[in-house]
């Protein structure tokens, strides 16, 4: 699965409005370089590919408040 580097940035501004296992798991993921079977290891009840289901459909989540927001976008706009 490779890594979004945008996905860090929207999770800054649209983190707050995912579940509190897809933030941490995106945290895991994203900022601490954990593999997905290190995650499922460290999360103990869940299999690896739950850890990918949840983070994929968190990334989603996150491009598509980015699509319809465009926050991150506006931002970078702004900063030119």
């Amino acid at each position: 699965m490779a890594k979004d580097m945008q996905i860090p940035v929207l999770m800054d501004y649209y983190g707050s409005l995912l579940t509190e296992k897809q933030r941490s798991f995106l945290d895991y993921y994203y900022n601490d370089d954990l593999s997905l079977a290190e995650i499922a290891e460290n999360e103990g009840d869940i299999t690896r590919q739950g850890v990918r289901d949840i983070i994929k459909r968190a990334e989603g989540q996150l491009l598509k408040y980015e699509e319809c927001l465009m926050l991150s976008e506006n931002s970078r706009e702004q900063n030119r």
